[in-house]
């Protein structure tokens, strides 16, 4: 393919997401929740929420900023009144935060999760969904499981728009089974010629 953009069905919705080059031997097609627009987050998350359904759920979890949108929606349609968010920003109510280490595929410094000890209550105990918008590598993922786990949460399952290739299966090694994608990306690797290639295991 060319450089430009990457169509894949997340649902029933299709979308053409750019295709941006990360590094000189890896582009990614991008998606970016806050630039969906309302009726395709709507949709996307009844979608993924009727895919969660069955796992009778408490609450969801998601990871700021991107997975935001997705958590809202998922609960909305859940019937769900709360949802909570580790975050990867320093904010003034998460000076004593529960903490966990996470390296994203797009960011190039180790971050830490952040979760607020005020919402422990609301996971202690609870079934909760893990809900983000790519899980990519599976480190946020990885570091978001070691997070709630740690305080109490029963994670039942994990939901996303699309997974990213396949290096995920590996780092969540058994998690991976818990795993609901409404779509699935590939990343691109350069064809030697100006072009890229589609590349779905790295």
């Amino acid at each position: 393919m060319t450089r430009g953009t990457y169509s894949v069905d997340i649902g029933t919705q299709r979308v053409d997401l750019p295709v941006v080059s990360l590094n000189e031997n890896l582009a990614l097609a991008l998606l970016i929740t806050v630039d969906m627009g309302v009726s395709f987050m709507a949709k996307a998350g009844e979608e993924l929420a009727e895919v969660l359904a069955p796992y009778d759920l408490d609450v969801v979890a998601t990871v700021a900023t991107m997975g935001i949108p997705l958590a809202v929606e998922v609960t909305r349609h859940l019937g769900l009144d709360q949802y909570v968010v580790l975050h990867k920003t320093p904010k003034i109510h998460l000076a004593d935060a529960v903490t966990e280490r996470v390296r994203s595929i797009t960011t190039d410094a180790e971050q830490r999760l952040l979760f607020d000890r005020a919402r422990i209550t609301d996971v202690d105990g609870k079934r909760v969904a893990i809900v983000d918008d790519v899980i990519s590598t599976g480190a946020s993922t990885g570091a978001s499981l070691r997070l709630l786990r740690g305080v109490g949460a029963n994670i039942v399952t994990i939901g996303t728009l699309v997974t990213e290739a396949g290096l995920w299966r590996t780092a969540l090694g058994d998690d991976a089974a818990m795993v609901r994608a409404l779509g699935s990306i590939p990343v691109f690797r350069p064809d030697g010629s100006g072009g890229l290639i589609e590349d779905w295991n790295g």
